[in-house]
């Protein structure tokens, strides 16, 4: 009986998606433009950090948001409410966004105008963390309702990112969250993970995660 060929797919598909991933940088870093890629589960608060980073940087930077979501527009109405410009992708079904929808993300957004892109990408731990877009940076956020136990269930998520934002500390007397076991847990995966604890609330901790953020576009930009 002949052997039957296997086709890996997915292996090419991969690999075309992180030649065009590395070819974006390469337009970004000529365009000075610092695009990050925001990450989490559903209901993380990544639209409210941005609201509040934006507030907080927006005299600093010239910001620009980009809002992947399966279908509707709130998120970004949202984002445009707080004085940013700021674009919605929608993704036709699928739960990630590769480097060919952040291209026309950045080509729509008019990325070139901006020092700092933000790609507040689909909610889900797993599918985002699985293709490069072109960011310069990947960022991730963690909410204290979510539990500290998820860098171990979803670990390519936190082995892809450079910096880990741990959302709504201000509800820890309420839930049984470890904070030395998350920060554990994620340095497991990856051991130079940033570490920011925030609550984009009340605005706790936001200093320390702007800083970062700040002094990663200009060294970037410059």
């Amino acid at each position: 009986m002949d052997k039957v060929k296997v086709i890996e797919v997915k292996e090419s598909v991969f690999a075309d998606n992180n030649a065009e991933a590395e070819r974006i940088r390469r337009r970004l870093k000529a365009e000075k433009t610092f695009l990050v890629n925001l990450m989490s589960s559903p209901g993380a608060g990544k639209t409210t950090t941005l609201v509040r980073t934006i507030g907080d940087l927006g005299d600093k930077l010239r910001i620009g948001i980009m809002e992947a979501d399966i279908d509707s527009t709130v998120d970004a109405e949202t984002i445009a409410s707080a004085g940013a410009k700021a674009i919605q992708i929608h993704t036709g079904g699928m739960c990630h966004l590769d480097a060919g929808m952040t291209e026309q993300g950045l080509d729509e957004l008019g990325a070139d105008a901006f020092d700092l892109v933000v790609l507040e990408n689909v909610g889900n731990l797993v599918c985002p963390a699985e293709f490069d877009t072109g960011a310069v940076k990947n960022v991730a956020i963690l909410s204290v309702p979510e539990g500290h136990d998820k860098p171990l269930k979803y670990p390519l998520m936190f082995q892809v990112c450079h910096a880990l934002i741990i959302n709504k500390i201000d509800v820890l007397p309420y839930f049984d969250f470890d904070m030395e076991k998350v920060a554990a847990y994620a340095h497991m995966r990856n051991p130079d993970l940033e570490l920011f604890s925030v609550s984009a609330k009340t605005g706790e901790g936001f200093q320390a995660w702007e800083n970062w953020l700040l002094a990663q576009a200009r060294a970037w930009n410059g």
